[in-house]
């Protein structure tokens, strides 16, 4: 069919002239009221304080901690003292906050969470100490068990991936949570150099403190020479999909598994940047050859939508291996994906 005359013409009726401003879509005209102000103004990307997903700034005294009636809150844990091979991790919040346009619309799920959430970005975790990787754990887990006593959902920005041991003592202190963890590498190793807290073991360590339920635990991505540390995965009952198998099972299977190990449960989603192959992530301590795509890590995060999501992270972002800053794209678009699942979670609002 040919393009008309009369086609054109009602289309220029329909955009053009007075109309050229107006979004006729009830949907997107609801997106676009809260990003474009009366007078057609939208806040430069690149002006103003950088936030996590350009959230709203809650300063919060740990001391006396208020906060308010958030239903979620961005965070960073700027801390690598449990890394195995390149640090520079701790440098990972600062660095998805200097990422400009993620968000506010996310097209595939058709929200705003940024707007659909009352959430704010409310800074760092106060750690006590720079060296000591004991003491960091203790102060992220009472940082945690204060913000899940308040009833607000944390999405954190890493900092090493050993953190999420301390979130998950604080988020399954009650009840053991279900997982659904992107990585190269199932951390569920033992002491590495006499230390049972390292980025290489966070989960074996969660499922022995009781707060992780492994047969709810699906670990996707998996890659590289450290198979031989990863009997417990096994062992426990995790469900490992190996790097390997992606191509041939497909992201739309790899989602439904997923979706039948975690059920009904409380699920923490943990990203490790890592999981995606080097090309899409090069500025991470332990890179893998041969791992997701950004499309493939895209449509899995996705994929979850609907799930009790309770929490999640991205960690493992070390920028001074990307001048490019293509890992923390990537990492802050991971992380928007994250915070739509909880807002899409079936428990807000009930």
């Amino acid at each position: 069919m040919a393009f008309s005359p009369e086609a054109l013409q009602a289309l220029r009726a329909k955009y053009g002239g007075e109309n050229e401003s107006v979004i006729h879509d009830g949907h997107f005209r609801a997106v676009a009221r809260d990003v474009i102000d009366e007078s057609g103004v939208r806040q430069a990307p690149y002006a103003g304080i950088p936030t996590l997903l350009d959230a709203p700034i809650r300063h919060i005294d740990w001391a006396a901690p208020d906060f308010g009636d958030l239903e979620a809150a961005l965070l960073g844990v700027p801390m690598d003292l449990g890394i195995s091979n390149r640090s520079g991790c701790r440098f990972g919040p600062r660095a998805l906050r200097a990422i400009e346009r993620i968000g506010p619309y996310n097209h595939v799920q058709r929200i705003a969470p940024t707007r659909a959430l009352r959430v704010a970005d409310i800074g760092d975790v106060p750690l006590s100490s720079r060296f000591s990787l004991e003491q960091s754990h203790a102060d992220i887990e009472a940082a945690y068990r204060v913000l899940h006593a308040a009833g607000v959902i944390p999405v954190s920005a890493g900092g090493d991936h050993s953190i999420t041991l301390p979130i998950l003592r604080a988020l399954g202190r009650h009840r053991p949570v279900a997982l659904v963890h992107v990585d190269a590498h199932c951390d569920t190793g033992g002491p590495f150099d006499q230390s049972r807290f390292h980025h290489g073991g966070p989960f074996r360590q969660a499922v022995l403190d009781g707060v992780l339920d492994p047969i709810k635990t699906i670990q996707i991505g998996i890659r590289g020479s450290s198979e031989y540390l990863w009997e417990f995965s096994y062992d426990s009952g995790m469900t490992v999909i190996h790097a390997e198998e992606v191509c041939a099972l497909g992201i739309p299977a790899i989602v439904r598994r997923a979706r039948e190990v975690v059920g009904n449960a409380p699920v923490y989603v943990s990203f490790d940047i890592d999981g995606l192959d080097p090309a899409y992530a090069p500025g991470t301590g332990t890179p893998e050859a041969g791992g997701l795509t950004m499309r493939e890590a895209l449509a899995l995060v996705r994929g979850l939508a609907g799930l009790d999501v309770i929490g999640g992270d991205l960690v493992e972002v070390s920028p001074a291996y990307d001048p490019s800053t293509l890992t923390a794209q990537a990492g802050a678009q991971i992380l928007f994906e994250i915070l739509t699942l909880v807002a899409l979670a079936p428990r807000r609002g009930t």
